[in-house]
């Protein structure tokens, strides 16, 4: 009988989920195994099934294509999320559910692509019996494990633009500019993008800021005949003795919506310092297009050595770059615990030393 494995992606889009359906199923067809997507999340293993069967020749495209051939979803029945940090647990109905999934259609194993929530979901389906390995997925970059999560480095590089783009707009008219990125708790996107575009004050959820820092800095600005300001914001970051900024009021068992941060932000350095400020939001931008070369790459290799933990029967574990190059570890050690931004670390202290503001 011929292997078989299901993969399934979980979550938000981002580049590089079809890059690594891709080198799956093409490293899998190089061993003579099977491989079957399931649609639209975990839903697609339960009855009614819903999947398509992966023949990597005809997945050549895939490399360049945003988004997610098979569908995704981040609520529902396999929703892992209830509030802010607060994890649900799978009902036995749903795990048995998988199980018997995978047994009508002879799926041995199950690549589960997605962050803190598809893999906390996956770790529980795993203890539950089912064979499973995880690829880490999130433009956040804030799963432990790994250094680097795939989609990461696709939205810092639309982040980027978006600085580059705005920094001639902002000095054209001497304007300030708020630039709001995504970043529920950490702080990457706004961290590395910042230092790369030239922004002149970043604003992290790990650094809570105050008003009186942001305008100190504008006016130190306009005092030696800068007369524009670039402000980027993940839309996590608080003011010192705040709460975040949502866009819409808390929907029941789902973390809440935020944004509005950038536009809060925005009014409240015109208000102080007369200065105009316009604000402007990324949001799903930063989800879509193709992925970068980085990413199309560590989405390959992490497909490929998905599919060797698998051979090797190593199940319940999670592929992770790392500086001496991908490996793999524990799912428990990369969920339930997010990576954030130090605020004494290198990427901190290096635009502190540039002079840039970090709003504390």
């Amino acid at each position: 009988m011929s292997t078989r494995i299901g993969i399934v992606t979980g979550g938000g889009d981002c580049p590089g989920l079809n890059a690594v359906i891709r080198a799956v199923a093409k490293a899998a067809a190089k061993r003579g195994w099977e491989s079957i997507g399931f649609l639209g999340g975990y839903e697609g293993i339960l009855e009614p099934q819903r999947y398509i069967q992966l023949e990597y020749q005809q997945l050549g495209s895939l490399l360049t294509r945003g988004g997610t051939i098979l569908g995704t979803a981040n609520r529902g029945r396999f929703s892992a999320k209830v509030g802010h940090g607060e994890t649900r647990r799978l009902p036995q109905e749903l795990i048995d559910g998988v199980k018997a999934g995978m047994r009508t259609l002879n799926v041995q194993a199950l690549v589960c692509i997605g962050g803190d929530g598809s893999l906390s979901i996956a770790q529980q389906l795993f203890e539950g019996g089912v064979p499973l390995v995880g690829v880490p997925k999130t433009i956040d970059n804030d799963l432990e494990g790994t250094v680097m999560t795939f989609g990461f480095d696709s939205a810092v590089a639309c982040a980027t633009d978006a600085l580059d783009r705005l920094h001639t707009t902002a000095e054209s008219h001497n304007r300030v500019m708020v630039l709001e990125v995504m970043g529920r708790y950490a702080g990457w996107i706004a961290i590395y993008a910042g230092v790369a575009g030239g922004a002149d004050v970043i604003l992290i959820p790990e650094i809570p800021f105050t008003y009186d820092s942001i305008c100190a800095k504008i006016r130190q600005r306009t005092h030696v005949e800068k007369h524009f300001t670039l402000v980027i914001v993940a839309e996590g970051a608080r003011e010192q003795g705040g709460e975040f900024v949502t866009a819409v009021d808390q929907v029941a068992n789902r973390e809440a919506r935020l944004g509005g941060v950038a536009h809060r932000v925005a009014a409240e350095i015109e208000k102080r310092t007369g200065q105009e400020a316009r604000a402007c939001v990324l949001g799903h931008l930063q989800r879509g297009g193709s992925p970068t070369n980085f990413d199309r790459a560590l989405c390959t290799v992490f497909g490929a050595e998905a599919v060797e933990l698998i051979a090797a029967e190593e199940y319940g574990k999670m592929v992770s770059y790392h500086v001496a190059g991908v490996g793999a570890v524990n799912i428990t050690e990369a969920v339930g615990r997010l990576k954030t931004v130090s605020a004494d670390g290198s990427l901190v202290r290096t635009a502190r030393a540039l002079g840039i503001c970090l709003g504390d």
